[in-house]
């Protein structure tokens, strides 16, 4: 007997969400999956404001930066909730829906227990969107993961960083301090 596992449309996450069916769930959709994302410790939970605010500093107006709201990802059914994500200053649009992926500068996860998550799912369904350019602050090796130029559901060049700056490809006139985003 095969077992074929039921993937969910965005349309039907949506209406789960407006029923109240995934109502106290911490659950973001992955690739059609309704998946149970990891409670954040106080580590993660201020780091990643501090990011926000840091990053809020260094852009002013070209970019809002979004703490752990959705973003719609149409072609893989998935709207993750990445810890932050950096997009076009559209407020008005996203009163009427989430982000697309055209709408992304570049998606920031924390990780500390969803570390293989973040590397591997959430690496593949934004490089399949085509978002360009994906960070993952790994808070146990304390490193800055940076992927790059998505080909074909992956992203065809990784950086490590553990010190220095980095400027995001949307705004290279922007320097990105790592220590800033790992204390």
């Amino acid at each position: 007997m095969t077992v074929t596992t039921a993937k969910w449309t965005i349309e039907d996450y949506h209406r789960m969400i407006e029923v109240g069916l995934l109502y106290g769930r911490q659950v973001e959709l992955l690739n059609g999956e309704v998946v149970e994302m990891p409670p954040e410790g106080p580590l993660h939970a201020q780091l990643s404001t501090d990011a926000a605010d840091y990053l809020r500093s260094l852009l002013g107006e070209k970019a809002l930066v979004r703490d752990a709201k959705p973003i719609t990802i149409p072609e893989t059914s998935s709207e993750p909730e990445p810890d932050l994500a950096i997009v076009q200053p559209l407020r008005q649009l996203y009163r009427t829906r989430h982000p697309y992926p055209e709408n992304v500068f570049w998606v920031i996860e924390f990780a500390n227990t969803s570390l293989s998550k973040d590397l591997n799912t959430k690496r593949k369904t934004y490089a399949c969107a085509d978002i360009k350019e994906y960070w993952v602050v790994d808070l146990k090796n304390r490193l800055v993961k940076v992927f790059r130029n998505p080909v074909n559901g992956n992203y065809v060049e990784e950086i490590t960083l553990a010190s220095g700056e980095i400027s995001p490809i949307a705004f290279e006139e922007i320097k990105v301090s790592v220590k800033k985003l790992l204390n």
